[in-house]
């Protein structure tokens, strides 16, 4: 009997040493977590500890329901019997880019999810480049499905790389390493996210929304502001700040969306102001958490995405941020399927905004003047139901 008294009581003993050593954790571990990554006067998206959004931050994970932090990051760890199946693996066929392109002729190459090989005017650009296996930490996070549409071996030599902000899938700091290496590109980003990107050794320029760095006599690239946040363990939520990009050029400007929602819809404007867009990589995925959305705060779907290509517009277009990570829950080609039938819906053309396999090399065309969307019809089409059997 004494046995079992002491082995209660030892028992009781770790039990609430456990809960103390829980409750620890919890209370210290976000502090511990936390980072400071700029430090800065306050501005009209900085109250000097954090970023925001001027045009409000309607992007955060609620504590319970279809969208809690808890259910996603299970879905991503067990899975969801519940979404649309997608392949365990796409096959792709990588290309073999040219080591320049010259003159105003352009050559673009969807690397896969947000990564973007621009080639013109003799320079080349990479936007938001992941070369891993893994969009997360520690070797965990989203497996990429389809392999990437170049080998990095086979990369030609990288002169600006651009990234939007500190999320996983979209900063990777061992391919950054990689790039620095062979090739010591010029590295663009916004604030704070050069603190994050210097963990690796790696140098790189950040600028706040408006300011804009020289490369060399008439190519320039402009950090402008989208709708997003940015975190890299939670705990650090909005110590760096997200950006798009326009990159001036002598043949058209490019856009570059980086990751966001629409916000005030106002943005797209404010890049083309900068000159006319000649090509824009737009997201069209990971808009879907819940049964029949079409967007959520900080990820446009393909209706929103059309309004940021009308505002910009209408440039050449290449969709984008789909179909190389699962991060959502609508089905693996949903997206371009989705954008296709609203195009139509619209009365656009098609192939000036269309889906590419990874890999695939585009040429775009000098700007033109195409006809704008009409996103009425597209709004009337999604309220008659014409995209519901789209998971």
């Amino acid at each position: 009997m004494a046995r079992i008294k002491t082995g209660i009581r030892w028992g009781l003993a770790v039990l609430l040493w456990s809960i103390v050593g829980l409750c620890l954790t919890v209370t210290v571990a976000p502090h511990f977590l936390d980072r400071i990554y700029y430090r800065g006067p306050v501005s009209g998206h900085f109250d000097g500890a954090h970023f925001f959004n001027p045009d409000g931050d309607d992007d955060r994970l609620v504590t319970h329901g279809p969208r809690s932090r808890t259910r996603m990051i299970a879905a991503q760890v067990f899975g969801d019997a519940t979404r649309p199946n997608w392949p365990e693996r796409v096959a792709v066929s990588p290309s073999r880019p040219p080591a320049r392109v010259e003159g105003a002729r352009m050559l673009v190459t969807w690397i896969g999810h947000a990564s973007v090989l621009i080639q013109t005017s003799g320079i080349n650009i990479l936007t938001d480049p992941v070369w891993g296996e893994r969009a997360g930490p520690f070797g965990i996070g989203p497996r990429r499905v389809a392999e990437p549409g170049v080998r990095f071996d086979d990369l030609p030599p990288i002169d600006l790389v651009v990234v939007s902000h500190n999320h996983y899938d979209h900063m990777e700091l061992a391919t950054l390493k990689r790039l620095w290496d062979r090739d010591r590109p010029r590295i663009v980003t916004s604030l704070g996210n050069d603190s994050v990107i210097a963990q690796a050794g790696v140098p790189s320029v950040a600028l706040d929304w408006g300011q804009r760095l020289r490369l060399r006599p008439g190519i320039d690239v402009a950090v402008t502001r989208n709708h997003h946040w940015g975190s890299r363990w939670f705990a650090d939520r909005n110590r760096a700040l997200w950006s798009s990009f326009v990159v001036r050029l002598p043949g058209g400007n490019i856009f570059f969306a980086g990751d966001t929602g629409l916000g005030d819809g106002k943005w797209p404007a404010e890049a083309a102001a900068l000159g006319p867009i000649r090509f824009a990589a737009l997201p069209i995925g990971a808009f879907r958490f819940e049964e029949g959305q079409m967007a959520i705060g900080s990820h446009i779907g393909p209706r929103d995405a059309i309004r940021v290509w009308d505002g910009l517009g209408r440039p050449f277009a290449l969709p984008i941020h789909w179909g190389t990570f699962r991060l959502s829950r609508e089905g693996y080609a949903t997206p371009p399927r989705m954008l296709r039938g609203m195009l139509a819906c619209a009365g656009s053309d098609p192939s000036r905004f269309r889906a590419v396999p990874v890999g695939q090399q585009v040429e775009v065309p000098l700007a033109g003047q195409p006809p704008v969307a009409n996103m009425g019809a597209i709004d009337a089409c999604v309220q008659a139901g014409r995209f519901d059997a789209l998971r």
